[in-house]
């Protein structure tokens, strides 16, 4: 039966290696465990932050079906709604490259 291998972790930069492998020791975890844990720590967030793109986007097709019944707001208000969801959600993009 063969055993798993070991993650290969390198790191070009010595200082990141020390600052990583001192945040573990911190958390009392094994490296590859704090790695493995930050790395599903971010795509958690990533998924948190698609779904709540698509609730939103969800409300905002809900307001559409709305007004073609005669309930929703005036063609500007609409303007201005899709122009602040496009704002939210550029915010968000940026925020997401920048983590």
């Amino acid at each position: 039966m063969s055993h798993p291998k070991a993650m290969n972790l390198r790191f070009p930069d010595p200082a990141q290696r020390s600052a990583i492998e001192a945040a573990a020791r911190q958390e009392g975890v094994s490296l590859q465990e704090y790695i493995l844990s930050a790395a599903y720590a971010r795509a958690t967030a990533v998924e948190e932050r698609f779904l709540d793109a698509f609730r939103a986007s969800m409300a905002r097709s809900g307001d559409a079906f709305a007004e073609e019944a005669g309930t929703a707001e005036s063609g500007d208000g609409r303007r201005s709604a899709e122009l602040q969801a496009r704002r939210d959600l550029e915010e968000q993009q940026e925020r997401g490259h920048a983590a």
